[in-house]
């Protein structure tokens, strides 16, 4: 009964194909939350595929209805061997983004996992379907070597990430005190380097909105009326170079943040961005031009025009168009005021003159960033005993450059918590050809069994 059984009894999970065929029974489930069609599917990941294997581990499961509209299930688990012994709670989510089809690689399809070399191609095996399998498959291991975790364990899964995770919040609330524990112990996201473990404590939030100039009807003969009326286009591309300089530096003051402590400098000083082959390479001459790519990315705010569009682009009409529309979004670290952005916004374009300019905030259920200081006692905690397993130091980031319902658990049940991705940045997570890396897998296994064995082990501290 040992530490080092457990690694391998983990090891072995994968090097059977057990971790690649109940994979591909996951992934076969259609779970697109975007896809109301798929709203039955849903409940059967949870009912089918999820509640048996937890219920055989010894978890107390009930499937909740959404309190939001449009939302999908919740399945709460809890397994609790003594009260006093330290409680994890831990979270997945089953739903995926569309499936594209069509839009895959020949020999492809999304909702059968198919291997191809190093890799498990198919949609959700990455975000987030092989991510909450190895940690429950870990804490399977724990109990197969030790016969006990030696700790309770608590799960949230939910089926509506991929839509904002509505209905979230309120469950927190709604079921705060069942929830009561010690420290979160999740995954999802990506790795930095897909052969160096990352953790992150917390995640930028997002604000999505339009800006809209809207000036007549119609679209006008640009011969008769150039020179006469307005132009929408125009006006949108002066108001939003006033939002940002040329390189891409917000011009806003109160979207500036004020966190960039020189502890999270520190942190942030040697990580690699942009250095996976499978990635862009990154710009030298974009962005705040007296910080790293690491600070930029995680340390900082982005702004982002993510559409925009005037006329028919395709098929233009030589003709001055009445509308123009740029679809825009802010990712912000701790250290913004969320309350303040888009106030903030309409305050700036009144000052340069672009009343014209409309601010649509839209209802996309974007995340609040959230940070764990990493200095915290938890973060020394989960960072030794990755060491311990694979004698690498991993990456640590004070939060994730994208977006988690961190703050559902951050804020709202006032726990640490503590992200180990068990995906990497190349695997195409949203696009066609999402895929896992099996080495990242057979590693990932070994590393949360490991955490989780040393949470129980007595010996090990946890945290108070």
């Amino acid at each position: 009964m040992s530490r080092t059984a457990t690694l391998t009894h983990a090891a072995a999970y994968f090097d059977s194909g057990r971790l690649q065929s109940e994979l591909a029974a996951l992934v076969a489930y259609r779970t697109e939350s975007q896809n109301p069609a798929q709203a039955p599917v849903l409940y059967d990941y949870l009912e089918i595929a999820i509640r048996p294997r937890l219920e055989a581990m010894g978890f107390i499961c009930a499937l909740h209805d959404n309190p939001a509209d449009g939302g999908g299930p919740f399945l709460i688990g809890t397994r609790i061997e003594d009260a006093a012994l330290p409680t994890v709670l831990t979270y997945g989510h089953g739903d995926v983004v569309h499936g594209q089809d069509a839009a895959w690689r020949d020999g492809l399809r999304p909702f059968d996992l198919t291997p191809e070399g190093a890799r498990l191609y198919g949609r959700g095996a990455a975000d987030n379907k092989v991510q909450h399998l190895i940690n429950i498959a870990a804490l399977e291991a724990v109990l197969a070597v030790r016969g006990a975790l030696g700790f309770n364990v608590k799960i949230v899964m939910e089926m509506s990430e991929e839509i904002g995770s509505p209905g979230l919040a309120q469950m927190m609330q709604m079921h705060r005190e069942a929830l009561r524990a010690d420290v979160l112990i999740a995954s999802d996201g990506p790795r930095l380097s897909a052969d160096v473990p990352t953790m992150f404590m917390g995640s930028r939030g997002g604000v999505s909105f339009d800006l809209v100039v809207e000036l007549r009807s119609g679209a006008h003969h640009s011969g008769n009326w150039g020179g006469l009326l307005a132009d929408p286009a125009m006006i949108l591309a002066h108001a939003l170079a006033s939002i940002c300089d040329a390189r891409g530096q917000i011009k806003i003051p109160q979207w500036r943040p004020d966190s960039l402590t020189p502890a999270v400098r520190a942190a942030l000083r040697d990580l690699p961005v942009g250095s996976s082959t499978q990635a862009p390479a990154v710009d030298p001459d974009w962005g705040e031009t007296d910080l790293s790519p690491a600070e930029r990315a995680y340390g900082w705010n982005s702004f982002a025009v993510l559409a925009m569009q005037s006329g028919v682009p395709d098929a233009p009409m030589n003709a001055i168009s009445g509308h123009a529309r740029a679809c825009c979004q802010l990712r912000y670290v701790v250290g913004t005021n969320p309350d303040d952005i888009i106030p903030a916004l309409r305050r700036h374009l009144d000052a340069h003159g672009f009343e014209a300019v409309a601010v649509v905030p839209l209802d996309t259920g974007f995340f609040h960033a959230t940070r764990l200081d990493p200095d915290h006692p938890w973060v020394g905690y989960v960072k030794a005993s990755i060491i311990r397993t694979t004698g690498t130091a991993p990456h640590v980031l004070p939060n994730l450059a994208g977006s988690l319902p961190n703050d559902c658990f951050s804020e709202t049940l006032g726990l640490p918590t503590i992200w180990i991705p068990h995906s990497y940045l190349g695997c195409n997570q949203h696009a066609p050809d999402e895929h896992v890396l099996k080495p990242v897998c057979r590693e990932a296994i070994q590393i949360m069994a490991g955490l989780f064995w040393d949470i129980g082990s007595g010996t090990q501290t946890p945290p108070p």
